[in-house]
């Protein structure tokens, strides 16, 4: 298979199932800025940071191409003539929730109670689990939009507001793992 097929150079894209739709479509928006989070989040996965949190990372990826699956699937092609599921791929589900659930709740307890806002920054790798909880709550609104427009599966909206979690969370407890000031933000009072 050649990875340049020629067939988008007019400024359109396949959907799984084959319907063809612009580039800038909300469905290829939201799925584009999932496989964006998941570069971010391999970026993070290349720091140097605790196995623990890679393999979790790497679980995250997983699912991340399971939802770039999901949301690239219009409603109308989920289902074959015969009744079968077009995509044949495990769905996002409550365990994969709930295990983003149970890796914040790890980390949150071994942090001190968060008082206030805090910037982003102290630390490299900090600041790339920053960059991709952004990315992350970009994707959800983006995949919300599309939701508005073209039911998808509420567990992928839920899954990605709990992953945007995780990365928070995440990026406070590598901040106290590295020692790195976190910055809390105090609005002044002029």
């Amino acid at each position: 298979m050649k990875v340049y097929t020629k067939t988008g150079d007019k400024g359109t894209t396949a959907l799984f199932g084959g319907t063809r739709v612009p580039k800038h479509h909300i469905r290829i928006e939201s799925y584009g800025t999932v496989d964006e989070l998941n570069s971010h989040i391999g970026l993070i996965r290349d720091q140097e940071i605790n196995s623990l949190y890679k393999a979790v990372l790497i679980e995250v990826q997983d699912r991340l191409f399971t939802v770039g699956a999901i949301l690239a699937t219009p409603p109308e092609k989920e289902v074959l003539k015969n009744g079968q599921q077009r995509l044949n791929i495990n769905r996002i589900s409550e365990n994969d929730i709930q295990y983003l659930e149970q890796e914040i709740d790890k980390m949150d307890a071994e942090l001190p109670p968060m008082t206030h806002f805090v910037l982003p920054g102290g630390h490299t790798t900090v600041s790339y689990c920053h960059i991709a909880r952004c990315v992350c709550r970009r994707a959800e609104r983006l995949a919300v939009h599309l939701h508005e427009i073209e039911p998808t599966d509420e567990r992928v909206l839920t899954y990605l507001n709990r992953l945007s979690d995780y990365l928070f969370v995440l990026a406070r407890k590598l901040s106290h793992d590295l020692n790195a000031e976190e910055v809390k933000w105090i609005p002044r009072k002029d």
